[in-house]
């Protein structure tokens, strides 16, 4: 079994918001990032270049792989902010129709900004979020 390439590292978060060109999208990754932070009680810390990740998860697939992970982060990206809601969102319905304008993959909720989605929805879906990976799964 192949290990993950994305693994936590002793980057400097503060360096790599700060690196973001960016002024709104800086801005708004802050944000988020002390958000999360509250939300976890866990210190902001990069998984690989480019991912901001709070607290972390071990997971146990049937096929026998296995490994650690962050309850919650998030990464700028070139044409969104990528949050990493690692519940997903199928039990989210009445949240996510609050949310604002947003897109979605498996667990990766995309805004182009903050300001187009309801901030209070989305510190409670992180919130919710965390509470279920937190009852479902070894964290730390």
């Amino acid at each position: 079994m192949s290990d993950l390439k994305t693994q936590p590292t002793s980057a400097d978060v503060g360096a790599f918001l700060a690196s973001v060109e960016d002024k709104q999208r800086r801005d708004d990754c802050r944000q988020i990032c002390a958000w999360m932070q509250e939300a976890t009680g866990d210190p902001p810390q990069m998984w690989g270049a480019s991912i901001v990740g709070f607290g972390s998860y071990h997971y146990r697939y049937a096929s026998g792989r296995e490994g650690d992970w962050f309850l919650t982060g998030f990464a700028p990206r070139a044409q969104n902010i990528s949050l990493y809601i690692m519940a997903g969102f199928s039990a989210y319905e009445e949240l996510m129709n609050r949310l604002g304008k947003y897109k979605t993959g498996k667990s990766c909720l995309y805004i182009k900004r903050l300001s187009d989605v309801d901030s209070e929805v989305l510190k409670e879906l992180i919130n919710e979020s965390l509470a279920y990976m937190r009852m479902t799964y070894e964290t730390s």
